[in-house]
């Protein structure tokens, strides 16, 4: 006989604003520690995020209701969480709150100038890159000198990528220097046999997943590599961020650091 989890049965006793409810209080309940800190340093400034926009950043690190203006930018016209999204339209990060999107590379921001905004911010989108170290560098150009760049990667022990090793730093030095492309489907051996799919319902199944893996390029769903706190404070600090703030949590590494000034 099939059990009622609890959950299931405050679902069937509540009405929606209350379940609405509910979950806001447990986003806040479960929001970054030192949000507050994080959301002091951008408030009042004018962004860009790339990926986005991200539940991250309107409920667990709620930047979205401090920051002055924020534009957005995706790798295309159609993706996997944005649906449809057009060059020059409407980027709807908050409620009411509307910036310019943009569609362009990770790695090649083009027709966004130099020094254009005073932060960048980017949620669970690195990981998706091929290129990290060459990604990060482009961000870091739109932003001013000493600007602010805010980034969270997932923790892999959270999610899919548990079994995979982390990713070494030299690892991600070779890639830069052999300018990999986005193309790239060098780690799809190791994420076919590591990646655990029972964390993974948007994967569809194996068959699924492996097919729209191998299309990586139009998909890009794949993580390419595996962080954790140390790597990434790595990296920044590589392509020359000074770290503000740092934190950890079960889900996600999150860092903010200032460009050179």
């Amino acid at each position: 006989m099939k059990t009622t989890s609890a959950r299931e049965i405050i679902k069937s006793l509540l009405p929606e604003p209350a379940l609405a409810a509910l979950r806001r209080l447990r986003r806040r309940l479960n929001r970054v520690p030192g949000h507050a800190a994080f959301c002091r340093e951008l408030a009042g400034k004018s962004g860009l995020e790339i990926g986005g926009p991200s539940a991250m950043f309107r409920d667990l690190l709620p930047v979205y209701r401090v920051v002055a203006a924020l534009d957005g930018v995706n790798f295309a016209d159609t993706t996997m969480w944005e649906g449809r999204i057009q060059e020059g339209g409407r980027f709807e990060y908050d409620t009411g709150r509307v910036g310019r999107q943009s569609i362009a590379e990770a790695t090649s921001l083009t027709g966004i100038a130099t020094g254009r905004y005073q932060f960048v911010l980017s949620s669970n989108c690195l990981e998706h890159v091929a290129n990290p170290l060459k990604a990060l560098r482009e961000w870091m150009r739109v932003i001013e000198p000493g600007g602010l760049l805010l980034l969270v990667l997932p923790n892999p022990q959270s999610n899919f990528d548990h079994r995979r090793p982390v990713t070494r730093f030299e690892h991600l030095l070779d890639d830069e220097r052999a300018d990999v492309g986005e193309d790239d489907l060098t780690h799809l051996d190791e994420i076919l046999a590591l990646h655990d799919l029972d964390r993974d319902p948007w994967a569809g199944g194996r068959e699924n997943f492996e097919r729209r893996s191998r299309d990586n390029m139009r998909h890009r769903g794949l993580h390419h590599h595996v962080f954790d706190a140390a790597l990434m404070a790595r990296l920044c600090a590589h392509v020359g961020l000074t770290p503000i703030r740092q934190a950890t949590t079960a889900t996600d590494f999150i860092y903010l650091g200032r460009t050179p000034g």
